[in-house]
């Protein structure tokens, strides 16, 4: 894999030759130093977007009123946002202007925590002005400055931080737990969608019941779609060992807990703006559990739902009994992989087929007789042959 800052640093030379400064800054720079896997990197320059467009022929205005700009080039696409200060909030979420400055520790100011505020030259130097290294070597989450000043701005920062305790598994200083107490009621000035990103990324992090916890004992939950009432139905879900799932089977854990029945289940995702087909498949994997948590599957319930949700299915109901029994696991996933059909379209015979059969026109006969012919196909009752199961039916027709 080539290394994401050898593969920008001449978009930094370019900015550097042109008489600006330029920086990898952020979340890359944070990753880089705790040696975790970086996706993308994030630039910041003392150039303003009509300078960095002048420096670049291909361009995109992603966010020029606040700075930013996305530059192609031949090895990839960066954005790029001039260093900045922000005015006063409004809304606890969004500064009411920015202006665009030259100066790289007063751009670094204004983020969120010290891990977040270090830049890093092309060299791999560091530019460290608020010890955000030294934070990272102790694990401690903390805020550039004064937390109540970080939480007033943008609320979610307090999402965020409970975030990151449970991705970094770090912890976050006593100050700074102190306002996320104090200030949690202004997360409801955050929409949904920002708060339900943090949640998920939330939600499949190593350390997440910790920060489940954590967002108790914040009283975080009481500002969260229909979480405020349902402190005993998150420490259960707490107490699980849901390491190995991921994002939609935490929302599946998380509706085991809460009890909800399967018309509830939409109305809540719902308020939390999943969208609909996350929420189609959540609702499919409860539906399978519950009936697994009842007893054992049944050939036409592992047809019906396929690899996939046999495969989370049984994911949770191993979390929910306190087991890891891979061989159980593997075991359905066998009897599925051996039906002698997965779905009704490799079935080989169709409706038209019956109807000419029997010189009847269609109606609620031909799907039962259908259901009826897929049903002994699964059960291996009924050879899957189009000449064998039309004698099949002749036959059972006589009776």
């Amino acid at each position: 894999m080539i290394d994401p800052f050898v593969a920008a640093s001449p978009v930094l030379k370019k900015l550097e030759d042109a008489g600006f400064e330029a920086y990898f800054v952020g979340g890359s720079v944070r990753d880089f130093l705790l040696n975790r896997e970086i996706n993308d990197v994030d630039i910041a320059t003392s150039a303003t977007p009509n300078e960095v467009k002048r420096i670049f022929p291909k361009t995109v205005d992603i966010g020029i009123e606040h700075g930013t700009v996305l530059v192609l080039v031949n090895n990839g696409e960066y954005e790029i946002t001039t260093f900045r200060t922000e005015s006063e909030y409004q809304d606890y979420r969004r500064p009411k202007e920015v202006s665009f400055i030259r100066n790289l520790k007063e751009d670094l100011q204004r983020r969120d925590f010290t891990m977040n505020a270090i830049a890093m030259d092309r060299n791999r130097k560091l530019i460290d002005p608020f010890n955000g290294f030294s934070a990272i070597k102790e694990r401690i989450i903390q805020t550039v400055g004064s937390p109540n000043d970080r939480f007033q701005e943008d609320a979610l920062r307090m999402m965020r931080a409970v975030r990151f305790v449970s991705q970094l598994s770090f912890q976050i200083e006593n100050e700074t737990i102190q306002a996320l107490t104090r200030l949690a009621h202004l997360l409801d000035n955050i929409a949904v969608e920002r708060k339900r990103a943090e949640f998920e990324k939330l939600l499949i992090g190593k350390n997440k019941n910790n920060a489940l916890k954590l967002l108790l004992d914040a009283n975080i939950h009481s500002f969260l779609p229909d979480l405020k009432e349902q402190r005993q139905q998150l420490e259960k879900l707490i107490r699980f060992n849901s390491t190995n799932l991921n994002k939609n089977e935490m929302w599946s854990l998380l509706i085991y807990c809460l009890n909800l029945q399967q018309k509830e289940i939409e109305l809540f995702l719902k308020e939390w703006r999943l969208a609909l087909k996350d929420i189609r498949e959540i609702q499919l994997v409860v539906h399978f559990l519950s009936k697994r948590l009842e007893q054992d599957w049944s050939i036409y319930d592992l047809y019906s739902a396929g690899r996939d949700h046999i495969l989370s299915t049984e994911k949770l109901y191993q979390v929910i009994n306190g087991n890891n029994e891979v061989e159980s696991i593997e075991y359905w996933l066998k009897l599925y992989e051996n039906l002698p059909i997965k779905e009704r379209t490799e079935m080989n015979v169709t409706g038209n087929d019956v109807m000419t059969w029997f010189n009847k026109s269609g109606g609620p006969w031909l799907k039962e007789t259908l259901l009826t012919i897929e049903e002994n196909i699964i059960a291996g009752k009924l050879e899957n042959d189009i000449e064998k199961i039309k004698e099949w039916l002749m036959k059972c027709n006589q009776k």
